[in-house]
């Protein structure tokens, strides 16, 4: 009886992970041992990334509401407190937003918080 290799079945295995593998530089597109290695590791970082953007996008509210807070004169912390105290529960990507286009809504609200505080 005649040995079957499978080599259709290799080949479009193989082909479809090299089409995964498009813009990768050098052999790491286009010889599958390479293309194999490189593709398990960039699905690995792009998993990692997306969580790494949330954090990294979280600390960039955070040092605006900063920013904005020590201009109207009251720390990060007390502010964050301030608005827990008072009920408010805006999120930090909304507050950031507040803060960067619309000043005078972030110094209302900045007033509410103190005056909790006091």
């Amino acid at each position: 009886m005649p040995r079957t290799t499978g080599g259709i079945a290799t080949h479009r295995r193989h082909k479809k992970l090299l089409d995964k593998a498009r813009g990768f530089r050098g052999a790491r597109n286009h010889i599958y041992s390479v293309a194999r290695d490189n593709l398990r590791h960039a699905l690995a970082y792009g998993f990692a990334g997306r969580k790494l953007k949330k954090r990294n996008y979280r600390a960039l509210w955070i040092a605006r509401i900063n920013a904005a807070a020590k201009a109207n004169e009251i720390s990060y912390s007390r502010f964050i407190g301030g608005l827990k105290k008072a009920n408010i529960t805006i999120d930090r990507r909304v507050l950031a937003n507040i803060a960067l286009n619309d000043p005078n809504g972030f110094a209302s609200i900045v007033s509410m918080a103190k005056s909790k505080l006091a």
